[in-house]
């Protein structure tokens, strides 16, 4: 494929059925599908999550986000009556975020939105796409007020409401910071990482405060045009030493979703994994040479979007779109709640 062509965003889109859209999750949730890539045979095999254990190794890494989403979609007034959605998307310092706010033309810098009597807010700059930044008053822990007014934003191709708001967790998810799941390690159970243990494979986590920018479209036809959202990460100094290990025994590391995957990308420096507490805004798409991970657990992913273009580079474009055009064909369930695909 021409250089030319990995850079152009038309590149990266497939067909996809309305009907293959996932609305709903699948229980319990290791019952999801999953299709396994071989990226050596090319031997494409159609399973269940729960045979994932059959996949992995003595001695692999399995590199989990362990990041809580918060109850980020709240709905204000302003002093007209307007009724505004406020979506958070990350924390600047104590009162400012940035945030997505519609509808944004009612808007301007200083335009106050009441939420309730215990928490407002103030717009203070007015970006492209809804993205705006806002200093909010209160008195006490933001989250309690929060948690009394906010519900999980879910994307927005979902349109069922969620029974149970867990369902949009991990189980294994601690931090809270994220406006959105990293999605691909919904699949997971207790008794099914209870099991990946027993059979000697390692589990480390690691932090991606997931933003709103993830659904944030490819606009440009270009993709080296498009502009990443920064998000919040850390890699401890003891997975760190966990992972460095690894890959000089020539273990496998296997990460579980792309934000798992751009989080260990970013810490790599300097020929190792370093402990990080940072910001990233790392782009990755084909012509990417990777220099952690082995194999790639992940959901299927939006025609055109970052996150395609990240699996493009770990399988190859031409490879990535064949998976996802079989996937189509035999029914797989997309996006958020849909099935899942091991590349390995």
């Amino acid at each position: 494929m021409k250089e030319e062509k990995k850079l152009l965003k038309s590149t990266y889109y497939y067909d996809l059925p309305e009907n293959l859209i996932a609305q709903t999750p699948i229980e319990p949730r290791d019952a999801s599908r999953l299709l396994v890539y071989d990226k050596k045979s090319k031997k494409i095999e159609h399973k269940h999550f729960f045979d994932i254990i059959d996949y992995l190794n003595k001695g692999d890494v399995l590199v989990l986000n362990n990041t809580r989403v918060l109850p980020a979609r709240i709905f204000g007034f302003k002093e007209t009556g307007a009724r505004i959605e406020v979506l958070l998307q990350k924390r600047l310092n104590l009162k400012e975020w940035e945030v997505i706010a519609k509808p944004t033309k009612r808007l301007s810098n200083g335009t106050k939105i009441v939420f309730n009597e215990e928490l407002s807010c103030i717009f203070t700059e007015i970006g492209e796409y809804g993205c705006c930044k806002v200093k909010f008053t209160f008195d006490g822990v933001f989250e309690e007020k929060l948690s009394k007014i906010g519900s999980i934003p879910l994307p927005p191709y979902i349109h069922e409401k969620l029974k149970d708001p867990e369902r949009y967790q991990t189980v294994y998810s601690k931090v809270e910071g994220s406006s959105a799941a990293p999605t691909a390690g919904l699949h997971f159970t207790p008794n099914l990482l209870e099991k990946i243990k027993e059979k000697g494979v390692e589990i480390v986590e690691v932090l991606l405060h997931v933003g709103l920018g993830t659904f944030r479209p490819v606009k440009e036809e270009n993709i080296l045009d498009h502009k990443m959202h920064s998000e919040y990460i850390e890699l401890s100094e003891k997975n760190a030493e966990i992972l460095n290990n690894a890959k000089k025994e020539g273990k496998r590391v296997i990460a579980v979703g792309t934000t798992s995957v751009r989080v260990l990308e970013s810490c790599y420096k300097q020929d190792k994994l370093t402990p990080t507490k940072e910001e990233t805004n790392i782009f990755i798409y084909p012509g990417y040479k990777f220099k952690v991970i082995d194999g790639l657990i992940t959901n299927f992913h939006l025609p055109e979007s970052t996150l395609l273009m990240l699996v493009s580079a770990f399988c190859g474009i031409e490879e990535t779109l064949n998976v996802y055009k079989t996937a189509v064909k035999e029914n797989y369930r997309f996006f958020s709640f849909g099935d899942a695909c091991f590349f390995i």
